[in-house]
């Protein structure tokens, strides 16, 4: 985004304004969105103050108001789709994973969860033509989840036009067959994949705040970021508030989580995935009792629920759950050596 004058503002000074920019408040569109309450404790001045420069944030930034739905239908025109690379997974969410929406992934221990966001990293990269929308990623793992010898067998199993398309986008002389090429063009994966490790749930919040700076960092960049994953979203949430005497802090915690997520993704345009573990209902006595983790608050926020389960051999069913325009229904899959593929 463009540098912006945050001192143009009413009610910030030199000493607010450094402090908005080290919180990550580095632009119009940040400030637009946040909270009074948020802003005031980032900045340290009353919730009054930080409800004006938040209104004046959003005329200069131009949101907030209501638009037409040509405007609307205008906007979405904007949005990205990411191809799973697999045509009927693809024609599941009606073209691919949506920038500027949240899509779960969720399912039980080997499902494939992490096969998905690893393959998804890797198929970001490619040019829009092969499916891709020509950015970088942020992993942020949970889970210890993340191999780069998996992102090496993800694009080595790429179609070849799909390798050599990378290739000459990144202007790396040679073809799939040529070892020397390929070994660069993973390294150059790899390096467009920004990874790091949450070691609690406070960690994980600090990694999202973290992940809109990065992504506002890259957005002039010839990279910009246009996938954020968490794999697990609710791991670490889990495992740190048990029983139902904290559940209620966990789903507040869960929920701010959730909105810095989908911050990023609406102010960067990026495609944001979270992965997700279930739990077993032991009072279903028809159907899969499989239930994804996280409550209400996590149905609600996710644009696109998925639920991956295993079949035979190395086949995995993705079923749609819901989206607010598609039909629920099911497509296969097969998780391989060389990423995922289609049945």
């Amino acid at each position: 985004m463009a540098d912006v004058d945050l001192e143009a503002l009413p009610g910030v000074g030199p000493a607010t304004a450094e402090k908005l920019n080290d919180a990550g408040f580095d632009s119009y569109q940040s400030l637009a969105v946040a909270s009074p309450g948020e802003l005031g404790n980032t900045a340290d001045v009353g919730e009054s103050t930080a409800a004006d420069i938040i209104q004046a944030a959003r005329k200069e930034a131009d949101i907030g108001g209501f638009e037409t739905g040509s405007q609307v239908l205008e906007r979405r025109e904007r949005i990205g789709k990411l191809s799973w690379q697999i045509d009927e997974v693809d024609e599941l969410l009606g073209g691919g994973v949506e920038t500027q929406s949240i899509t779960e992934v969720y399912g039980e221990f080997g499902a494939g969860k992490s096969q998905v966001t690893h393959q998804l990293a890797v198929n970001v990269q490619l040019p829009r033509e092969q499916g891709g929308l020509g950015g970088s990623s942020i992993f942020i793992d949970s889970e210890d989840t993340f191999r780069p010898e998996r992102i090496d067998d993800m694009v080595r199993g790429l179609p070849e036009e799909a390798i050599q398309a990378a290739m000459d986008d990144r202007e790396i002389e040679g073809s799939p067959d040529d070892d020397g090429a390929m070994d660069e063009l993973i390294d150059d994966f790899l390096d467009k994949i920004h990874v790091a490790k949450a070691f609690n749930s406070n960690h994980q919040m600090l990694l999202a705040e973290k992940a809109q700076e990065l992504a506002g960092e890259h957005e002039e960049s010839e990279w910009p970021v246009r996938l954020l994953c968490v794999d697990s979203l609710t791991a670490h949430f889990r495992a740190e508030y048990v029983g139902r005497g904290q559940l209620a802090e966990r789903q507040q915690k869960l929920n701010k989580h959730l909105h810095d997520l989908d911050k990023v993704g609406n102010l960067y345009n990026t495609a944001m995935v979270v992965t997700n573990q279930v739990s077993s209902n032991p009072d279903s006595f028809f159907g899969d009792p499989t239930q994804p983790i996280g409550g209400n608050i996590l149905g609600h926020k996710s644009t696109f629920r998925m639920y991956l389960r295993k079949s035979k051999g190395d086949k995995r069913i993705v079923r749609l759950v819901d989206a607010p325009n598609l039909a629920d229904g099911e497509a296969v899959m097969r998780v391989q050596d060389g990423g995922l593929k289609p049945e």
